[in-house]
């Protein structure tokens, strides 16, 4: 196994290929963060966790240990309100308004292979022997909430996996505030951060500075992942170059609104924290309910930012996709948008098709246009009929005609979006995202569907289903050219409405992908 538990130091191990990732138990109770870098032999950590009493404004923890202070343990899931004034990972308000809880550690599980995250993309193991994963439970047993947090490590990649799940065990509600996928702490700020920065058709521009006193967040409140921020970052020795010094690579596998933030306290340690934004955000857990947060995966590399980024290539080339063309060279691709835009016709289409078929094409790809009275980006998103007007025959005459030439046939969507000049928008003013007596704010042209709406999502699935059963669409080109604003939904009561942002791309769209 990759992941060891000594139980006469309370010290969990998880080595990969040549990392160690170390966790202990402080007073059996709090779950630290003792070392994650090269290898280590052995599961004792004492010479690596210390402890050192500070002032009263770090207030102790245990009366009869003044050293003890969660303002200053190196925690795995740090919370707030207890001792530890730095960022929490997570935090709660119960119906009496409070917002403290303190979660200790129960119990533990290690066992071979990983689990799937239920409605969530994440990395996965094909065999048992790629990967080990460990479950650890925190209970808060005063308030009824518990917290499962699972990591994997792959054998053969320094990688970790790290998520958590929120469980209400009590017999009232309890709502999440925040709900991060992970904490660390380091021990020093002797660091460069790194991140990707850009805009549309300018992404992933590589930022590089100093860690300083206080927080440096990058983040999106955008409803998606976003051009602007990429979810990730990367803490980097002062030395490290693309082929030498240390890097700690935190990759966030989710395309919404995201935080992830270094803070450096006043005794110059460094805390990471990275999962869905908590701004805008709050999640009520019923009774039996749970949360299930997306995956953060930690990657060090000990040959500086090119084996970070090789890391992260492989693992997520080949146990984050997934599919036919997983291992498979994809099929060369040609669509007909710069060519066209919206005008064209079968004959227009075919004969892109043909030309392109000589210079090598295998996959041709209908673009936007296809549908209702789709002339210009003013109009039509939500209406998914054919245009018969552009498509005479309709979409199985058209796929026919490239499938006789010995290409794929490939076609354009834009499921979440729905335009205020289309049928389906006149029927139903109400399905799209908005708030009561309040502009609508539109972007190209179009507005957001309110995809927690069950009614919505019957609709989309129906219509799109249709669509791709119609005739031998091999491949779909889902396109989001907006972001959302105006958040509400006219049938969630009010305290779900903060849900919206995080449940259209958690919730509902596991509800769409399962059926």
């Amino acid at each position: 196994m990759t992941i060891v538990y000594d139980e006469e130091t309370q010290t969990f191990h998880l080595r990969s290929r040549s990392s160690s990732y170390m966790m202990q138990l402080v007073k059996s109770k709090y779950l630290a963060h003792v070392h994650w870098g090269g290898q280590i032999r052995g599961t004792n950590a004492a010479q690596l966790l210390s402890f050192r009493r500070r002032c009263s404004f770090s207030p102790s923890t245990d009366p009869e240990d003044l050293a003890l202070s969660l303002d200053t343990l190196p925690q795995e899931l740090p919370g707030f309100g207890g001792s530890d004034f730095r960022t929490p990972a997570y935090q709660i308000q119960l119906e009496n308004g409070t917002t403290v809880s303190e979660l200790i550690y129960e119990s533990h599980r290690i066992y071979s292979g990983k689990p799937a995250l239920q409605g969530l993309p994440s990395t996965y193991a094909i065999e048992g022997s790629e990967a080990d994963s460990l479950d650890i439970v925190l209970r808060d047993s005063r308030i009824g909430l518990k917290a499962i947090l699972t990591y994997t490590a792959f054998r053969e990649t320094d990688a970790v996996a790290r998520s958590v799940r929120y469980v209400n065990e009590s017999g009232r509600p309890i709502k999440l505030l925040r709900a991060l996928s992970m904490g660390i702490d380091f021990p020093h700020d002797d660091f460069d951060m790194l991140h990707l920065s850009g805009s549309w058709a300018r992404e992933r521009h590589i930022e590089r500075r100093p860690l300083a006193s206080g927080r440096t967040v990058i983040e999106s409140r955008r409803g998606a992942s976003s051009h602007s921020l990429n979810p990730f970052l990367a803490l980097l020795s002062k030395d490290a170059d693309e082929d030498r010094g240390e890097a700690y690579g935190f990759s966030l596998v989710y395309s919404g609104s995201f935080t992830a933030q270094a803070e450096v306290d006043p005794y110059r340690t460094t805390r990471i924290v990275m999962g869905i934004h908590s701004f805008d955000f709050s999640w009520l857990l019923e009774p039996g309910e749970s949360f299930q947060t997306p995956e953060a995966v930690l990657v060090y590399s000990a040959e500086g930012l090119g084996g970070m980024s090789r890391t992260y290539h492989k693992l997520y080339r080949t146990r984050l996709c997934r599919g036919a063309f997983r291992d498979r060279s994809r099929p060369i691709l040609l669509n007909n948008w710069e060519a066209t835009y919206f005008e064209f016709n079968s004959n227009t289409i075919e004969a892109i098709a043909r030309e392109g078929r000589e210079l090598g094409v295998e996959l041709f790809v209908l673009d936007d246009g296809w549908f209702g009275k789709r002339d210009n980006d003013k109009s039509s998103l939500g209406d998914w009929m054919v245009d018969r007007r552009k498509l005479p025959e309709g979409l199985p005459d058209l796929a026919d005609r490239v499938r006789k030439l010995g290409l794929q046939f490939g076609l354009w969507f834009e499921p979440e979006m729905v335009s205020p000049d289309s049928e389906l928008y006149r029927a139903h003013p109400d399905w799209c995202l908005h708030v009561p007596d309040l502009r609508r704010t539109e972007a190209r042209q179009q507005l957001v569907l309110d995809y927690s709406r069950q009614d919505v999502r019957d609709y989309i699935v129906e219509a799109v289903t249709n669509i791709l059963r119609s005739c031998p669409i091999t491949y779909v080109k889902w396109d989001m050219n907006r972001n959302m604003t105006e958040i509400g939904s006219a049938q969630l009561p009010p305290e779900r409405q903060r849900t919206i942002r995080p449940g259209h791309v958690l919730l509902y769209a596991s509800d769409v992908d399962e059926r």
